[in-house]
């Protein structure tokens, strides 16, 4: 799951370890918040930044009337784990069962994050694509999650793709990544995590909910071509950074409601729900 490029977070160091001891090729990477740069494409949107729904085509469509999805696939819509088996945070992501962290409540998907009768906390996540590369990835387009975030210190939501090759370096777009001891806004970040150790890295915060509640449902995207990645809150423009090569490939979708493995995992509201209206994909084409 995406980690926190906000430098201003005393934590971040730790943060940034525990994810990647998963994500970049099953090593623990060092890194420095240092090595975390903003874009120099901060400036307000123009014409060509303006999305328009009506000039893509619907590719994936995810309401949550029902939810397919097994632990580990094939043949599920959804798999409950990273595919390639990298839990990170304070909370074991939790297999469907009897135990589910998933319910659909009205249509939509509910994640919960709590204690489990043994006392440690579980929580859910689920990804588009399978270990053995099965399921729903795709080249370019725009990506949007319609959720409400949940609050309290130590919840850690996220709406993130992935490149499927990661054969030589790990391709990663944080569309959103939530902390609720910051509710003020949320981190969008870009990442190319090499296999050599070379670490690529831009961010942004968006600080928009000082007018907005992080807790009503809002739209959350991003739209990626040849030259741009673009990111939008509530269908606006807020950011956009260039496309590194290593983005232009194939990308899965990833959801969860992670927790901060940290001390304000402690005082993280039990139990903790991110509420989930859909997951859609759209074709430039």
């Amino acid at each position: 799951m995406p980690f926190s490029s906000d430098t201003s977070r005393a934590s971040g160091a730790s943060r940034i370890s525990a994810k990647r001891r998963f994500l970049v090729f099953g090593f623990a990477t060092v890194l420095t918040l240092g090595m975390l740069k903003a874009s120099a494409n901060d400036e307000p949107g123009t014409e060509a930044d303006r999305l328009d729904i009506n000039a893509m085509r619907l590719s994936f469509d995810e309401d949550f009337t029902s939810l397919d999805v097994s632990a580990w696939g094939p043949g599920t819509r959804w798999i409950a784990h990273t595919p390639w088996s990298g839990d990170f945070g304070g909370a074991r992501f939790a297999d469907p069962g009897q135990r589910t962290p998933f319910s659909i409540e009205d249509g939509m998907l509910k994640i919960e994050a709590k204690r489990d009768p043994e006392g440690d906390w579980q929580s859910g996540l689920l990804a588009s694509m399978d270990p053995k590369g099965n399921g729903f990835a795709q080249q370019y387009g725009y990506f949007e999650m319609r959720a409400q975030l949940p609050d309290g210190p130590g919840v850690w939501p996220a709406f993130w793709l992935i490149g499927k090759d990661r054969s030589q370096s790990t391709a990663e777009i944080d569309v959103i990544e939530f902390y609720g001891d910051k509710p003020d806004g949320y981190s969008s970040v870009v990442h190319v995590w090499h296999r050599d150790g070379r670490h690529y890295s831009r961010f942004h915060r968006n600080n928009v909910f000082e007018d907005a509640r992080p807790g009503d449902f809002h739209t959350y995207g991003v739209k990626i071509d040849r030259d741009w990645i673009r990111f939008y809150f509530d269908r606006t423009f807020v950011w956009k950074t260039e496309t590194q090569e290593e983005h232009r490939q194939p990308l899965y979708i990833l959801l969860n409601l992670a927790l901060v493995d940290g001390p304000t995992k402690d005082e993280a509201p039990d139990p903790s729900h991110m509420i989930v209206d859909y997951v859609r994909a759209y074709r430039l084409d």
